[in-house]
């Protein structure tokens, strides 16, 4: 990701994307022998536009700026996924936020 960001290609649009730290992928991935069966979305708690997130990785990797987006309009299924079911399970992420996971 951080070569692409470094080339230019990584789309800066209204697109929301859900991340997750690996060390939370992990401890999900544990905890999860225990959860009845079933889906649980194991993402961060703050799902975020490319607008918002692509400058703070560039500049955590080393990339330019990415350029500002030429449109508004977001893809209608990318919007990002919610960790709430997880929270009821008793797992939260040790990193609740891509803003400090892009940092570690």
């Amino acid at each position: 990701m951080a070569d692409l960001a470094t080339a230019g290609n990584l789309p800066t649009n209204a697109d929301i994307t859900s991340f997750l730290h690996i060390q939370d992928a992990a401890t999900a991935a544990a905890s999860s022998l225990t959860w009845p069966s079933g889906p649980v979305n194991i993402v961060d708690n703050e799902p975020a536009p490319a607008t918002t997130w692509l400058p703070v990785f560039a500049q955590a990797v080393g990339a330019p700026t990415p350029p500002s987006p030429t449109s508004t309009s977001r893809t209608p299924w990318a919007r990002g996924a919610t960790n709430t079911h997880a929270h009821t399970l008793g797992w939260s992420p040790t990193h609740p936020t891509w803003r400090t996971g892009f940092l570690s």
